[in-house]
C-alpha cells in the first residue's frame, strides 16, 4: 500500500466506524499530499448534518492520531469566516487541498467552493491598530535582543521566536496573504516574500546555532522600514484594543 493510500484507508474507515451520520469528509494536511509517515496525525474535515453539532476533535484511531474538524451544514459559512479572520485558513486550506474521502451528495464539492473563493478574497487587513501594536511590539522584541548579552542565550533564543513569529505576522498582513504557526510558518513566510522571508529565517537560525543577534536584527530592521518604520515614544494603546 503506497504512502497516501495507507492512511486514507485509515481515514476512510475511522468515519464509517464513528461518524456514520456523515455526509462528507475531505482529508488535508501531508497525508492528502502522500507525505505522510507512519507517525503522521490525520487531518479530517467532516460534514454534519444540522442536527449535529459542530466541534474539534483529536481522537486515536487504528493507532493513528487524527484531529477531526466536525462542522454542520448550516455552521460551515460561519466558520469559513472565523477561520478567515484568524488570517491562517486552517481548515480552508483542508477543503481546498485536500483529498474527497467522500460526498455522496455534493455538499463537500460545494463546500470547497465556497473555500476557495474566500481564501481568493484574502486575510483582511490589520486594522490601523493592529499595524501599529505589531511594529511596536517587533521594535521591542528587536531592542531587546540587541542588548541581550552573548551568555544570556535562554533569552536570546526566546527573543528570536517572538521576534519571527511577530515578524511573520506584518510580512504576510503587508502581503495580503495567509500567515501559518508551527511548520506552517516558515512555509506561509517564505509563499509570501521568498526573499525577506528567508532572511528573517536564517537569521531566527544564526542566533539558534551561533548565538549571533545581528541577521535577525537585520532582517526585522528592513521588514519595520517596509510596514512605517520602528515604533517607540509616541505609541498609545487605549484600554480594551
Amino acid at each position: 500500500m503506497d504512502d497516501q493510500a495507507a492512511p486514507t484507508a485509515q481515514a476512510l474507515h475511522l468515519i464509517a466506524s464513528r461518524y456514520p451520520q456523515a455526509l462528507g469528509a475531505v482529508l488535508g494536511g501531508s497525508a492528502a499530499q502522500g507525505r505522510a509517515t507512519a507517525t503522521s496525525d490525520l487531518d479530517v474535515a467532516i460534514l454534519l448534518p444540522d442536527s449535529d453539532t459542530s466541534r474539534r476533535e483529536v481522537i486515536r484511531h487504528d493507532g493513528r492520531l487524527a484531529e477531526l474538524f466536525l462542522h454542520t451544514l448550516a455552521d460551515l459559512p460561519g466558520f469559513f469566516e472565523w477561520d478567515r479572520a484568524r488570517r491562517r485558513g486552517t481548515v480552508l486550506f483542508i477543503y481546498d487541498q485536500g483529498l474527497t474521502l467522500m460526498d455522496p451528495h455534493g455538499q463537500v464539492t460545494r463546500a470547497r467552493a465556497q473555500a476557495r473563493a474566500v481564501l481568493a478574497s484574502g486575510p483582511p487587513p490589520l486594522t490601523p491598530t493592529e499595524w501599529a501594536r505589531g511594529r511596536y511590539v517587533l521594535t521591542c522584541f528587536m531592542d531587546d535582543l540587541i542588548d541581550t548579552q552573548p551568555a544570556d542565550r535562554y533569552e536570546q533564543l526566546s527573543l528570536a521566536d517572538f521576534i519571527l513569529r511577530e515578524a511573520a505576522h506584518l510580512l504576510t498582513a503587508h502581503h495580503r496573504a495567509w500567515t501559518g504557526i508551527g511548520k506552517w510558518l516558515p512555509r506561509r513566510l517564505l509563499s509570501a516574500d521568498p526573499v525577506r522571508g528567508r532572511a528573517l529565517l536564517d537569521g531566527h537560525k544564526a542566533v539558534a546555532e551561533h548565538g549571533d543577534p545581528a541577521p535577525l536584527s537585520a532582517a526585522a530592521g528592513e521588514l519595520l522600514d517596509l510596514v512605517g518604520g520602528p515604533l517607540r515614544e509616541g505609541y498609545t494603546q487605549r484600554w480594551g484594543e
